[in-house]
């Protein structure tokens, strides 16, 4: 029997089951095709409004793998697509017709203590590495949904509570190895490949699939300091002026984020206030917990609070706190802007749009950034917002696709009302698939080193599926050495 697959052009070409066959023979996790089991559950990842059905899913487990995979790919010439965590908004980690490399079964977490650092295989989540980490009593800048897989979140920057102290997740990469488009296996790190280490913190996947991430870890916990504070939505304008002016004077060991949506049915919440709509403050704070207190007290103070909850919790518990409100299988669209500072106009608006939610699901939030990531300079990563203090995003989520039209609608409408208010840049994995007429905008001065470097490493553009960096462009290469790994 044969499989058609999907080339770069866009057409297709038959494959022999004997040729997948000897592809997996290879020592690969499995070669999945439509009649497989397993294939159905494979290609599922977390965004539920994406259903694509590659033709080929090759199921890695180790370096090599990869290589023998990507090697497959471009002696084939074929679409391609690589799944991570396969928690990417815009559903990049799977394709239609195309292979899909999948790195989920890569799971392997080795924490050195002594060294203070850490190496990540690319099909780990946040939970899988905290949970490693914090048994040393470490931890590295990460998200805030311990689902989300290291691999994406590292490539497109990385930020979540320990940012504003020890910066994004990719200002603590210290390492890592990569298969290029050439099906060729190299170490980055500051001396080794340094333009290409330069190039995937923070421009995603589009020079080749990292296996291997080496981060540098920081003492935190076991328990921090962290936790919630609800406010109806009617004494929002008191609670968003007091947050305003009060977010610019923490230290960078303090954290505060603020979320809109309507309540969920939290045990620390009166039943009557369920799906009603309201204010969070997320408060975290990562030094002394006395100081911490005496900090957030002020902010404890406004309003009338529906609950305050901030207290001592674990490190990794606080880092599972948003899960249960983003779990796997709904739909969902995003929409995000970056901002210097948060004016009361642009406030007034969230407010206004919060009373127009159109799920129960629907969410709009406001992390702090700011502190050490602020500190780095614009062109030593590929990541470029090194001003931005805040970023929105604008979350829509819901279950029935009869209501994607209202709901996109809606996330599209509070982008416009802040457009005003923001500095026009955006984080690369909080764009949706209809953004790739923002990628300007995510990497802005740093866009045409970026090209130089696609035009060298993937000139044919294999990888592709992702908010992707076209080549050849009339952008010049590099000269300089490529170090691939020993053996």
């Amino acid at each position: 029997m044969t499989v058609e697959i999907r080339t770069l052009s866009g057409n297709t070409t038959t494959v022999d089951d004997s040729v997948l066959e000897q592809l997996g023979s290879g020592g690969v996790g499995g070669v999945l095709t439509a009649r497989s089991s397993e294939y159905d559950e494979a290609r599922k990842i977390w965004n539920g409004m994406i259903d694509r059905r590659p033709a080929v899913i090759v199921r890695c487990r180790t370096t090599e793998e990869v290589a023998r995979a990507v090697r497959f790919a471009r002696d084939h010439d074929l679409l391609v697509a690589v799944r991570g965590g396969g928690h990417n908004i815009a559903g990049n980690a799977v394709c239609e017709g195309g292979l899909m490399i999948d790195l989920s079964l890569m799971r392997g977490v080795q924490v050195d203590g002594a060294e203070r650092k850490v190496r990540v295989e690319p099909g780990c989540t946040l939970a899988e590495v905290d949970a490693a980490t914090q048994e040393e009593g470490l931890a590295t800048p990460l998200g805030i949904n311990s689902t989300t897989g290291i691999a994406g979140l590292t490539l497109g920057g990385g930020f979540g509570w320990l940012s504003r102290r020890n910066g994004l997740t990719i200002d603590n990469l210290i390492g890592a190895e990569i298969v290029t488009a050439a099906g060729e296996t190299l170490r980055l790190s500051e001396t080794e490949n340094p333009d290409l280490f330069w190039a995937i913190r923070g421009g995603g996947g589009n020079f080749g699939v990292v296996t291997a991430f080496e981060l540098r870890l920081h003492p935190v916990g076991p328990e921090v300091l962290s936790g919630l504070i609800v406010h109806p939505l009617e004494g929002a304008s008191e609670v968003l002026g007091f947050y305003r002016q009060f977010a610019p004077t923490l230290p960078d060991e303090t954290a505060v984020w603020v979320v809109l949506r309507k309540a969920p049915p939290l045990p620390f919440l009166p039943p009557e206030w369920h799906g009603r709509e309201v204010v969070v403050l997320a408060a975290f704070h990562a030094g002394d917990q006395s100081e911490g207190e005496r900090i957030l007290e002020p902010l404890r103070r406004v309003g009338n609070p529906i609950a305050d909850v901030i207290g001592p919790h674990t490190y990794t518990g606080w880092q599972q706190a948003f899960d249960p409100l983003l779990t796997p299988g709904a739909r969902n669209y995003w929409k995000s802007h970056d901002f210097l500072t948060l004016e009361a106009g642009f406030m007034e608006k969230l407010i206004e749009q919060t009373g127009r939610l159109p799920s129960p699901q629907c969410e709009i939030f406001l992390g702090q950034l700011g502190g050490q990531i602020n500190r780095v300079p614009v062109d030593a990563t590929a990541y470029p917002h090194r001003d931005a203090e805040y970023v929105m995003n604008v979350h829509a989520r819901w279950d029935s696709p009869e209501d994607d039209l209202q709901c996109i609608e809606w996330a599209r409408e509070v982008f416009a009302d802040a457009a005003p208010y923001a500095t026009g840049g955006v984080y690369v994995n909080f764009m949706p698939a209809d953004e790739s007429g923002r990628v300007g905008s995510a990497y802005g001065a740093n866009m045409r080193r970026l090209v130089s470097l696609k035009d060298r490493y993937d000139p044919r553009n294999l990888f592709r599926l992702n908010q992707n960096i076209a080549p050849n462009v009339g952008v010049g290469g590099t000269s300089e050495p490529v170090t691939p790994v020993a053996g």
